[in-house]
């Protein structure tokens, strides 16, 4: 175990972290803007991120994706957004199929204030306020939906959270997916307690009402229970990359498997395992969520598909998602047994909304949707809070009653 100090720290501080990191390159196209294209902005990621866009038409749809990554001077963002609109105009294929409906539904949205930090996989603390991870800038933020007030607090440089989970007494827990630690962090002194891990990449963690914080590593291929009262650490390997997890209504912990056709549920005391086999073997689920019926809703990224596992009988049934096999479902939740998700593959990034009873499909755009939803979370009033990672925003999802 060992203890960090952290603090709210400036924009530029943290964003001078992301130049650090190691960038693949590939070939731009020719053109008035490649050279400051390659010095500005592969310098964060690689160009892939820019060879395999959805693209925008303007300009102006460029430089707005621009401005929430990096502050540059109007003459570089601007030499370098008509470049950007010139040689990778909006595809049209990764437009979403949106279906019309009954349900109405208001997006807020906020911008983070440390660009290119990659915002991510947000929660709701006991107090209300919103906390997210940046990813790449190695912090945690926080967020009074009332005031719109944020405040970043600053991890070990390596930790790079992937995810957050708040817990009963007000500190906020990370997996520190970069350096291979459950993070604790105390919002009243900005003190960080970090946790070794045997698994190199701890992923998505949840609290179970036992006390102890259950989490997956992907990459790894274990599952680890922590005692926060006593810095106990167990770790289990399991089959090929543990993505999502969630607390079952019987207490029992469901881990979807994005490395095989496969969930599998955790028993919390003795972390035996059993498989629910997929049929297709193609499947890759990313995230899970359990309606009141204890049936588990997924997403089967890989295919385009959502699903529904009933773990009495194991026999799971699936439904094409609107936008198709390539629209890769990520996130998902349940809420009052109405299955909520996003179909990442899409451009803009489509919320969808099913019903289980009708079989009904509803979807959305989101406002900044260029990508990604990766993690969602369910407020006490039964909103929805979503983020966009490129984006560099943190949603919240209120939903109406339908007329």
């Amino acid at each position: 175990m060992s203890i960090f100090t952290g603090s709210s720290v400036t924009s530029r501080s943290l964003l001078l972290l992301l130049f650090v990191l190691p960038a693949q390159a590939q070939e731009l196209p020719p053109g008035p803007g490649k050279e400051l294209v390659s010095k500005l902005c592969v310098s964060c990621h690689s160009s892939s991120r820019i060879l395999n866009s959805a693209g925008f038409d303007t300009a102006s749809e460029w430089r707005m994706l621009i401005n929430s990554m990096i502050k540059l001077a109007d003459p570089q963002a601007e030499t370098i957004a008509e470049y950007l609109a010139a040689n990778f105009p909006a595809q049209q294929e990764r437009k979403p199929t949106l279906v019309s409906g009954p349900v109405k539904i208001t997006i807020e949205e906020w911008i983070a204030p440390t660009l290119g930090q990659r915002s991510r996989d947000p929660i709701e603390a006991a107090d209300g306020s919103i906390w997210w991870t940046g990813m790449w800038a190695s912090l945690v933020g926080r967020l009074d939906p009332q005031t719109g007030a944020m405040q970043e607090f600053h991890l070990p440089p390596a930790a790079r959270p992937h995810s957050i989970v708040p817990n009963a007494d007000g500190s906020i827990w990370y997996t520190g997916n970069g350096n291979a630690t459950i993070g604790k962090l105390d919002p009243a002194t900005g003190v960080i307690v970090e946790y070794p891990t045997q698994a190199l990449d701890p992923h998505t963690a949840a609290f179970h009402p036992n006390g102890n914080l259950y989490f997956t590593a992907q990459q790894a291929g274990m599952l680890g229970r922590l005692n926060p009262e006593t810095g106990e650490l167990r770790e289990v390997e399991t089959r090929a990359r543990p993505y999502g997890i969630k607390v079952g209504p019987d207490g029992r912990l469901w881990i979807a498997h994005n490395g095989t056709n496969a969930i599998s549920v955790m028993d919390p005391e003795s972390m035996e395992l059993k498989f629910f086999d997929i049929p297709d073997e193609k499947t890759r689920i990313r995230r899970l969520d359990i309606a009141s019926d204890g049936r588990v809703w997924y997403v089967n990224s890989s295919m385009g598909r959502i699903g529904v596992l009933d773990p009495k009988t194991g026999i799971s049934k699936e439904w094409p998602s609107p936008s198709g096999p390539k629209s890769h479902p990520y996130a998902i939740a349940v809420i009052d047994d109405v299955v909520w998700y996003n179909e990442s593959g899409m451009r803009p990034d489509a919320l969808v909304r099913f019903d289980p009873v009708s079989e009904v499909f509803q979807s959305w755009a989101i406002p900044s949707g260029v990508g990604i939803v990766r993690h969602v979370w369910v407020t006490r009033e039964g909103e929805l809070l979503i983020h966009q990672s490129s984006s560099n925003r943190v949603g919240r999802v209120s939903i109406h009653d339908s007329d």
